[in-house]
């Protein structure tokens, strides 16, 4: 189901109400809505797909582009076959959403954001990243410390194959401590920058530092990633 813009901009006020309450959230907006678009929202264990633009930015992966630029000393455009040729990350991790619904055992697979980040040299003057998605609407950000945690990645595969167009592929960012607006789809371009810009979520009231944990900093380093 393809949800546009005005639909999640009006939804994304539950965001609060999903970190608090989680499943209970979906009853309500199921009875206020239809189960259509309260199945979007918390419970069960499969994935809820949308866009917020209506539309999946479709981007082969023979044409595949990310552009890493700002405060950096070698800006690069990475072409897929660049991000699969550097060290690779594997991990299995959930998948949550800020709203409640949840898709455990998720496989993930990509390189460290933090290995991108070595690979053009981050500026001494950086503090924070913005993310851009292919579908010219959604942005993120994270802090240079964020970027630089083990299970942060640049993702090229999910579910045991290469990430579809509906999940943000072929490439999307994943942040495993985090709620998973932080997780960027359809990713392409990473801007490093002198301050913390808000994303697309953050500017709809979601929060900028979006842990799991609702604490202001991870609480375990996440070891044993390969």
């Amino acid at each position: 189901m393809r949800v546009g813009r005005r639909v999640f901009v009006a939804l994304s006020a539950l965001g609060a109400l999903g970190v608090a309450f989680g499943s209970s959230v979906q009853n309500v907006v199921s009875s206020a809505v239809g189960s259509g678009l309260g199945g979007l929202l918390p419970g069960g264990d499969r994935f809820r797909i949308y866009s917020i633009t209506g539309s999946y930015p479709v981007v082969s992966r023979r044409k595949y582009r990310l552009e890493v630029s700002g405060l950096v000393d070698s800006p690069t455009t990475f072409t897929l076959a660049d991000l699969e040729a550097m060290p690779a990350t594997s991990f299995t991790k959930a998948f949550q959403c800020v709203t409640g619904w949840r898709v455990p055992g998720v496989a993930w697979r990509g390189v460290r954001l933090s290995e991108v980040l070595d690979r053009v040299g981050v500026q001494s003057t950086a503090v924070a990243l913005t993310f851009e998605s292919y579908d010219r609407a959604d942005t993120e950000s994270l802090t240079i410390d964020q970027a630089h945690l083990i299970d942060v990645i640049v993702a090229y595969r999910m579910l045991d194959g290469p990430i579809t167009v509906e999940h943000g592929g072929p490439v999307r960012l994943y942040v495993a401590p985090m709620f998973g607006y932080k997780s960027l789809k359809w990713l392409s371009a990473i801007r490093v920058v002198d301050q913390v810009v808000p994303g697309f979520w953050e500017q709809n009231g979601y929060p900028v530092n979006g842990w799991l944990d609702g604490t202001t900093g991870p609480t375990n380093p996440n070891p044993g990633l390969t």
